[in-house]
């Protein structure tokens, strides 16, 4: 059966690669938090020559706390606590060769296989951490504590969706923000490589949220601005991944 990302392709801005897709993940109950950030003070942080972009003359960091679900390498089934897992990833906005997609500063995870695995299958910056995520109605509550020494990685948060779904327009801040289909990570020998993903336009609802801990940027020279994130909200995406592929630089 085909998987249910590839109900339409016709969004995406280039084509899906002819190899076959390798892993699947479904991304749930999930918060887009955004700030502006002034792209200079990000330069150090994303290797060249892969571009910090910007939206109309400003760049932006998202900080997006989620709950994993359906996380398998294809045609293996789900399995009991390796699937499904809380995580919350720092991400910033770059392109090269013309494929706009995301740099991971951070991530922390729930599960210590799949932090291992994104760190050596995707060259990520994983973290183990200890998560929950939780509903009460309308309303979710998020936690995460790295388990690391020397300093603190927190993200504790609660959240609400306060609109109907609704497909973003090409062009505006939030398809910007949103509509994404690779990543960019760098391996342990300075080596860059891309990773494809592929999914149904994004559901986005408005969201409300109080941001109540937040160091997840303390290990970084820079701070966020003191004022309220843009929020967004999604219930469920689901997802199919490809493996990384070196960039010919």
């Amino acid at each position: 059966m085909p998987h249910p990302a590839f109900e339409k392709t016709s969004h995406r801005p280039w084509p899906v690669p002819d190899s076959p897709w390798k892993w699947r993940q479904s991304w749930c109950d999930l918060l887009f938090t955004h700030w502006p950030v002034d792209v200079n003070l990000l330069r150090s942080l994303v290797p060249e020559p892969l571009t910090i972009q910007e939206f109309n003359g400003t760049t932006w960091l998202g900080i997006v706390p989620l709950r994993m679900q359906g996380v398998m390498r294809r045609p293996l089934p789900d399995l009991p606590w390796i699937s499904s897992f809380p995580e919350i990833n720092v991400r910033l906005y770059v392109n090269y060769e013309d494929k706009p997609g995301v740099w991971f500063l951070s991530l922390d995870a729930a599960n210590f296989l799949a932090v291992w695995a994104a760190r050596h299958l995707f060259y990520l910056p994983y973290y183990n951490a200890s998560m929950n995520i939780s509903q009460n109605g309308r309303f979710y509550h998020f936690s995460s504590q790295r388990k690391t020494k020397g300093g603190t990685a927190d993200f504790d948060a609660t959240y609400e969706p306060v609109s109907k779904p609704y497909q973003t327009k090409a062009g505006s801040l939030e398809h910007w923000l949103t509509e994404r289909y690779c990543l960019y990570a760098e391996s342990s020998k300075g080596e860059l490589y891309r990773c494809e993903v592929h999914h149904l336009p994004w559901p986005l609802q408005k969201a409300e949220g109080e941001i109540y801990t937040n160091t997840l940027l303390d290990a970084f020279a820079f701070s966020l601005p003191d004022i309220s994130p843009l929020l967004h909200f999604s219930s469920r995406l689901d997802v199919v991944v490809w493996p990384p592929e070196r960039l010919k630089i």
